[in-house]
């Protein structure tokens, strides 16, 4: 990303950014969506889609409303629910608190048909501002049939204080539940499968620190489809579920939580590549998935 560009005002919140790999639309960005502040009010990504036109985004889904297609969100930051919905209190378990924040767009940077770049907010439920991020999506051809979305984002820490970055699991709850960071709400007709380069399925898959993670499904509409992420940081780790409902995470705080020291930044650069058809092993590698 550039060093300092200019920013401009924050763009208008229905005028959500657009995606195109060689004139084609693959991926919506919704900048300042109108959302119940208990769903995680935040920017995020849907409808993605396969340059064969296969939607592999779900947002505001029935089972939990607030996975908002391809985002970034983080259940506890310095103890606001970025995440949305209900927050896991140790001891007691999934409780509705009137602790829900909000990330909030607030300035755009650059918006071409292939990149986006703007400046961001993570702010507690009184306004007060916990994180600012500069954050940047680029959308490439990698074949006539692949595409690579590109999401790189710095998170900056207060100059007085650390923030602390949880999950259910650091507070507590048991079954690798460790969710919270790059998130991928899934679209699929029935169960996807994931799998690394050595592991396949949820239960082997989640908590890995593999170099990438494949998910294969079929949309909703019929067509195959195989999703690469790569991007794991230092001490991140995979969140994977594909029997509850399909979503992957790049998962800052899957068993301990991580820290952003005061005046300091985290640094994140998350790729997925989106392929029609079901690719195995060798065709993820193929790709150069497991690339810097």
């Amino acid at each position: 990303m550039s060093a300092e560009p200019v920013a401009r005002p924050a763009a208008p919140a229905d005028e959500p950014a657009r995606l195109l790999v060689d004139g084609t639309e693959v991926a919506r960005y919704m900048l300042e969506p109108a959302l119940d502040a208990r769903h995680g009010p935040r920017p995020y990504l849907h409808p993605v889609r396969t340059l064969g036109g296969t939607v592999v985004t779900d947002a505001l889904p029935a089972d939990h409303v607030w996975h908002l297609g391809a985002s970034l969100a983080v259940q506890d930051v310095n103890g606001s629910n970025l995440w949305g919905g209900r927050t896991y209190v140790r001891d007691v378990g999934y409780t509705w608190r009137d602790d829900h924040g909000v990330i909030a767009h607030t300035a755009e940077i650059e918006r071409s048909p292939r990149r986006y770049a703007h400046d961001l907010q993570w702010r507690d439920r009184a306004g007060g501002v916990l994180l600012t991020e500069r954050r940047q999506l680029t959308a490439s051809v990698v074949a006539s049939d692949v595409w690579r979305l590109d999401l790189d984002s710095v998170l900056t820490a207060p100059a007085d204080r650390e923030v602390r970055l949880g999950s259910p699991a650091t507070n507590g709850r048991p079954g690798g539940a460790g969710y919270g960071g790059f998130f991928w709400r899934a679209a699929a007709d029935g169960e996807p499968v994931a799998f690394t380069a050595d592991a396949a399925g949820e239960e082997t898959v989640n908590g890995s620190t593999a170099p990438w993670l494949a998910l294969t499904g079929t949309g909703p509409g019929g067509g195959a489809y195989t999703l690469v992420f790569a991007g794991l940081g230092r001490g991140d780790r995979w969140f994977v579920r594909t029997g509850m409902y399909p979503g992957v995470c790049v998962a800052f705080a899957f068993d301990r939580p991580a820290v952003v020291p005061a005046g300091a930044s985290r640094h994140g650069r998350y790729r997925v590549w989106l392929a029609d058809g079901t690719l195995d092993r060798d065709g993820v590698a193929a790709l150069g998935a497991s690339a810097p």
